[in-house]
């Protein structure tokens, strides 16, 4: 059974969209594209260059009220702030466990035990500059049958949100080529670690 998140909070929910409006209001960014109807999905977050990324994505959820979880090592859910991590939408994974398999598999078994999870990636796994992106949400995708949606940040046109939704076919590499296609567009908030 999922734990209560912030979002379920109606008081949060206002204030996250409230708050959501004015930090891309102040920065002179508009939240563009149309919130997908699925409820279950992953949605890619590109390109991730910088620290303001978390705030610009979490503005767009805000103004939505979307419920939006994301994947943390298991350790953070355990002790005095175990809780705040859950609150806040976190999945646990656990990476040396082999009994609970690859964090692929566990997220997969996640969206089975679900009706409604919307899962947040950065493919790049990092604000630094890196040559190729981590494939694991394409697997994650892959074995759970859910779509991917292609969120952006895209410093150029000061604009955030939502792209297309694309269901991944099995060839891997031609679904990255696309997806890929899709954010060669789209300019990050530190260009250099593009």
């Amino acid at each position: 059974m999922q734990k209560a998140l912030i979002y379920d909070n109606k008081f949060f929910r206002g204030i996250l969209g409230l708050c959501g409006r004015v930090f891309l209001r102040l920065r002179g960014w508009k939240a563009v594209g149309a919130v997908p109807k699925e409820h279950k999905y992953i949605t890619l977050i590109a390109p991730h260059t910088s620290n303001w990324d978390f705030l610009t994505i979490l503005s767009v959820v805000g103004i939505h009220q979307l419920q939006v979880s994301f994947i943390g090592k298991a350790s953070l859910f355990k002790g005095t702030l175990g809780w705040l991590f859950y609150y806040l939408g976190g999945i646990p994974v656990d990476r040396n466990n082999p009994k609970r398999g690859d964090v692929v598999q566990q997220i997969i078994a996640v969206f089975d035990s679900r009706d409604r999870l919307i899962l947040g990636i950065t493919p790049e796994g990092t604000r630094s500059k890196v040559e190729n992106w981590k494939t694991g949400f394409y697997r994650m995708a892959l074995g759970a049958k859910v779509p991917l949606v292609l969120a952006f940040i895209d410093a150029r046109a000061k604009e955030t949100g939502f792209g297309p939704t694309f269901i991944p076919t099995g060839d891997i590499e031609a679904d990255m080529a696309e997806i890929r296609a899709f954010y060669a567009t789209k300019l990050g908030i530190n260009p250099e670690n593009q």
